[in-house]
């Protein structure tokens, strides 16, 4: 057993409607207009002392994901966390914002305004993104290598603009009628390939420190720039074997940029379907892709990897052989290669492929069964060091997401895996960054672009 170690654990903040789970007479769909139910869920979660709630963002929307899926629009997660932070204390506030289609001093701004509006509880989840050029005038998408390249100069811009206004500035000094030091106001004046601003920020820092940085990227580029700013970052690793690869990686990567490898902790997203048996767990999983016909899943396959098995039997191996071309444009870099490399170590059937995570869904780890099968689950990998902890995923029903909270979270607890209460008031608390403990995360962004250059 892992002794002196805890779990981070963060909830999604989207209930468990995946898939065709929305169709279930207890989904509670009908309530998604409504901010209430996401309050709810995270009251939930903040009793149950979760380190933070996430919301992932969508800037594009299919027709298919409008026919079948449970998408109301996919409200801003910003906006959302900016109501659920008066209804919360501790819980950190994990919001999602793309550096592709934004101004960074307006992302300066809306974060810095989430973090004063929550006492110090906001999180930024750094994306590129993979689609919506179009709705920006940007078509086609940007190409991976230039995404990061821009996200690289916007991360450095964002923190520059943090830095401009510090909280030391403010004074508030009646006899004197200073209420703000201008000697410590001054702006950035940054002039690069992606952006020029001047600043400086219109309100300063907040007093717990600087915003916590999330990334996902799992591409070789993706977790370079990771590793090199992200307090945590959202792995995508559907089997251990992956997740081991992946943390050792990352762990060393931090190395290389100066950074102590425990200041990051590797998240992986944890879709699970819980239930009293494990016939019943298996039944809300296949029914919530059960929405995936074959031919759809033939159509991801060949979006993620490029291939086209749809002309093989099902029971057919596939073989290095029939692997296209690693170079060829894909929807997600980090998917396909995942899914190459799963392909490369087992030459699994056309089948097998077929019900892959990263075909059927976003790669996530998917455990299904009862409480003590999730449990040990958990365990198995944060023993085997592929996780410090994990992003909660409810799948299957409201049930399966009430046994989360109210079996699997005190059998963590129990364990010593969990805390019973919380002992910070931060995100940045939650998450264990010192505050005295500080790399010129400027200085490393400005090499790994140098590096992928």
């Amino acid at each position: 057993m892992t002794v002196n170690r805890q779990l981070c654990i963060g909830l999604v903040l989207s209930a468990w409607l995946k898939g065709g789970d929305w169709r279930r007479p207890d989904s509670g769909v009908e309530k998604m207009g409504s901010i209430e139910p996401y309050i709810d869920l995270a009251k939930m979660a903040e009793r149950s002392k979760l380190d933070f709630l996430f919301r992932a963002d969508y800037l594009f929307v299919s027709p298919q994901m409008l026919g079948d899926s449970a998408n109301f629009g996919s409200p801003d997660p910003t906006m959302i966390f900016a109501a659920i932070a008066r209804e919360t204390e501790r819980i950190g506030l994990v919001t999602t914002i793309s550096t592709t289609f934004n101004p960074p001093y307006v992302v300066a701004r809306q974060l810095q305004s989430l973090h004063w509006l929550s006492n110090g509880r906001a999180g930024w989840n750094i994306v590129t993104s993979i689609e919506g050029a179009e709705n920006f005038g940007e078509s086609p998408m940007p190409s991976s290598q230039e995404r990061y390249a821009k996200a690289i100069e916007f991360t450095e811009v964002v923190r520059k603009l943090w830095g401009s206004f510090p909280n030391e500035a403010i004074v508030i000094d009646r006899e004197s009628g200073m209420f703000s030091d201008l000697d410590k106001i001054s702006p950035i004046n940054h002039s690069g390939e992606f952006f020029s601003v001047k600043g400086p920020l219109t309100l300063p820092a907040h007093k717990s420190g600087p915003i916590p940085l999330f990334q996902a990227g799992a591409s070789d580029t993706g977790r370079n720039f990771a590793s090199s700013i992200a307090d945590a970052i959202f792995a995508a690793m559907p089997d251990l074997e992956s997740g081991v690869e992946l943390r050792n990686d990352l762990r060393r990567r931090a190395v290389e940029h100066g950074r102590d490898p425990d200041a990051i902790k590797v998240l992986p997203g944890l879709y699970f379907f819980l239930a009293e048996t494990r016939e019943e767990a298996h039944e809300l999983h296949k029914a919530a892709h059960a929405h995936l016909t074959i031919e759809r899943r033939h159509a991801s396959l060949k979006s993620v990897l490029g291939l086209d098995l749809s002309s093989f039997a099902l029971d057919r191996r596939v073989t290095l052989d029939m692997l296209p071309d690693p170079n060829q444009p894909v929807r997600s870099r980090t998917h396909a290669e995942l899914l190459r490399r799963y392909i490369t170590n087992h030459q699994p059937t056309v089948e097998e492929v077929l019900a892959r995570p990263e075909v059927v869904g976003s790669a996530h780890w998917v455990s299904v069964g009862t409480v003590a099968d999730v449990l040990n689950d958990i365990i198995e990998r944060f023993d085997a060091g592929a996780i410090d902890g994990f992003i909660a995923i409810p799948g299957g029903s409201e049930r399966s997401l009430k046994i989360f909270f109210e079996k699997l979270m005190p059998q963590l607890v129990e364990r010593g895996l969990f805390r019973s209460e919380y002992t910070g008031v931060t995100l940045r608390e939650h998450l264990g960054i010192n505050n005295t403990d500080h790399y010129d995360r400027d200085t490393v962004l400005k090499g790994v672009q140098v590096k992928n250059e």
